[in-house]
C-alpha cells in the first residue's frame, strides 16, 4: 500500500540546517522546527501526502501522490506543526500549486521513480520553521544499518487516523539494505531507484498519509534526503521494511526541470578510484548459511580506508548464499 519568526541569516544557509532541530507508527511528536523542510500537502484542507522543501520555489514529493488529485487542487503549508492549529500559527505560510511534474518513467504496478516536483505560486522566505533539505548527491551511499528519521502527519495505524491535534511525527529507523528487502519482499521487487528502512521486527514506519516525505539522515553535521516515502506492505510489519524513492538517482532529473537555483546536494559517495581497489584485491569464498542470517553488501564498504584486510558478509541474489569477503582499501 502506499503511505499515501524570521531568521535572516538563514537566507544565505546552503540547506539541511535545522536551528531549532535539537506518519509515523511507533515514533513521537516532533518538537517546532526540528524539520523545517517538512511540507504538508492539501485538499480543501485535507491532508493528503508530505513533501519536502528544497528552495525557495519547489518542493519534493511522490507521483502517486497524485492519481486522483490535480496542481490547481492542492495548497502546499509551509513551517506546519499541527494541522488542527495551523490558521493560528505565525510560523505557517501556504502557497499554491503553479505547476506539477511527475517523473515520465513513474509506474504505478512497479511503483519505481514515484517522484514528484512542485513549483509554488510564489518563493518563500526562509525562517527558523521553513528552510530547505539537501539532497543526495548522485551515487551517495546510505549503507545498511544507517540511521535515518522520517517525519509526517499519517496515520499511527493500519487505518487508524492521526489523532487531534494532529502533530508531527517523527521516528528513527535504519536502512536495510536492498540485497536483504529483495529477499523479503521478493527477490526482483526492490530496484536501485529505491531504499528500504525499518526495523525487521516492526513496530516503527512511515504509514498511508506520510506518502512523499522526506527520509533524512544526518551527515557531517547537515541533513540529507535520502528517501521519499513511497510504498510497503501494511504499517510496521515484521520483515517488511518501508520503501522509498532513492533520491541520488534522479540528481539529472530533478536538474533538468529546476533550471535556476538548483537544490544544494548533500551526503557521501564512494569514488570509482576506491571502489575499484577494493574489488580488484577482493578474494571471494562461498559459504552456505541459513537465511535468518542477515547481511549486507553495502556494508563492506562503511569501513574506514588503511591497510588492514576487512571482513564482511553478503547475501547473494538467491537469498541463501552468502559470500565472505576480505579485501584491502587503501
Amino acid at each position: 500500500s502506499y503511505r499515501d519568526s524570521t531568521f535572516p541569516s538563514l537566507q544565505l544557509i546552503l540547506c539541511g540546517v535545522a536551528p531549532l532541530n535539537t506518519k509515523i507508527v511507533g515514533g513521537q511528536d516532533a518538537s517546532p522546527g526540528s524539520w523545517p523542510w517538512q511540507v504538508s500537502l492539501q485538499t480543501n484542507d485535507f491532508h493528503f501526502c508530505g513533501g519536502s522543501l528544497i528552495n525557495s520555489n519547489w518542493v519534493l514529493t511522490a507521483a502517486h501522490c497524485f492519481a486522483s488529485i490535480t496542481a490547481s487542487q492542492v495548497t502546499v503549508y509551509l513551517g506546519d506543526q499541527s494541522l488542527s492549529n495551523q490558521t493560528s500559527n505565525p510560523n505557517v505560510v501556504s502557497r499554491s500549486v503553479s505547476q506539477l511534474i511527475i517523473h515520465p518513467n513513474y509506474s504505478s504496478s512497479t511503483h519505481d521513480s514515484d517522484l514528484a516536483l512542485l513549483k509554488l505560486s510564489s518563493s518563500v522566505t526562509f525562517t527558523n520553521y521553513i528552510t530547505p533539505i539537501c539532497l543526495a548527491a548522485a551515487g551517495s551511499k546510505f549503507f545498511n544499518g544507517t540511521l535515518t528519521w522520517v517525519t509526517g502527519w499519517g496515520n499511527t495505524a493500519d487505518g487508524v487516523s492521526l489523532p487531534s491535534p494532529k502533530t508531527l511525527l517523527e521516528v528513527q529507523i535504519p536502512v536495510v539494505g536492498n540485497r536483504k528487502c529483495n529477499c523479503l519482499y521478493g527477490v526482483g521487487d526492490i530496484t536501485d531507484n529505491m531504499v528500504c528502512a525499518g526495523l525487521l521486527a516492526g513496530g516503527k514506519d512511515s504509514c498511508q498519509g506520510d506518502s512523499g516525505g522526506p527520509l533524512v539522515s544526518k551527515q557531517s553535521g547537515v541533513w540529507v534526503q535520502a528517501g521519499i516515502v513511497s510504498f510497503g506492505i501494511g504499517c510496521a510489519q515484521p520483515n517488511y521494511p518501508g520503501l522509498y524513492t532513492r533520491v541520488s538517482q534522479y540528481q539529472d532529473w530533478i536538474n533538468q526541470q529546476i533550471t535556476s537555483n538548483q537544490p544544494e546536494l548533500g551526503g557521501s559517495k564512494v569514488s570509482e578510484k576506491s571502489w575499484g581497489r577494493a574489488m580488484s584485491t577482493i578474494v571471494l569464498h562461498t559459504l552456505f548459511f541459513n537465511n535468518s542470517l542477515e547481511s549486507e553488501e553495502a556494508s563492506c564498504w562503511s569501513f574506514g580506508r588503511g591497510t588492514l584486510p576487512h571482513t564482511c558478509l553478503m547475501q547473494d541474489s538467491n537469498c541463501s548464499t552468502v559470500f565472505l569477503a576480505r579485501f584491502f582499501i587503501w
